[in-house]
């Protein structure tokens, strides 16, 4: 009943394919995907929650297979950086030279809250990094940083973000017995040449 939810025939001009949720597809900003359903032909008003399969038994936050759960649904604070330098596939690192490195990524959080914060770790010293305007209440929001790579060396970059609610992501995951919701800092290992 928000005024933000839509009901999408179509996508970027064009009718809405059948992967994307044809004929119509609920758009419930700021919820994980499982809230925006594709493949829509009609909706019914009821008067109590819906109890449907995916609903109860499946998409719930619980901490044992036995318990009732939390239902999932607003998108938890998150934030990913793109990595830098260059991939190094033998050992699953990035390599970048030595000197100043621009650090760059997005962040978003649920139901519209604004994120008001971001920041960047380099080797568990963390550091607030510069966040761009926003654009509109539900959208990712840009940051940036510039990490003085002066030392040649192995390194874990890690961002986290902070929305207005005072909410922000773990350094190590929430247990959630079916994985879902997570949010943990994004970790990116580096070496300077």
């Amino acid at each position: 009943m928000e005024e933000d939810v839509l009901l999408a025939w179509a996508m970027n001009g064009a009718p809405l394919l059948p992967q994307h949720g044809y004929p119509l597809r609920l758009v419930v900003p700021g919820w994980y995907g499982m809230g925006n359903v594709k493949w829509l032909q009609r909706i019914e008003v009821m008067d109590r929650p819906f109890t449907g399969f995916q609903q109860v038994g499946t998409y719930m936050y619980r901490d044992r297979s036995e318990d009732a759960g939390v239902p999932v649904s607003i998108i938890r604070v998150k934030s990913l950086m793109v990595p830098p330098g260059l991939p190094d596939w033998y050992t699953r690192r990035r390599l970048v030279e030595k000197g100043p490195v621009e650090i760059f990524g997005r962040a978003w959080s649920g139901d519209g809250v604004p994120v008001t914060k971001v920041e960047l770790a380099v080797n568990g010293e963390w550091r607030d990094a510069t966040l761009e305007p926003p654009h509109s209440k539900y959208a990712w929001r840009g940051w940036r940083a510039v990490w003085d790579a002066n030392a040649p060396g192995d390194y874990v970059l890690m961002c986290r973000a902070q929305d207005a609610n005072g909410d922000t992501q773990p350094v190590q995951q929430r247990w959630d017995n079916a994985g879902f919701g997570n949010n943990m800092v994004h970790r990116v290992e580096v070496t300077v040449r």
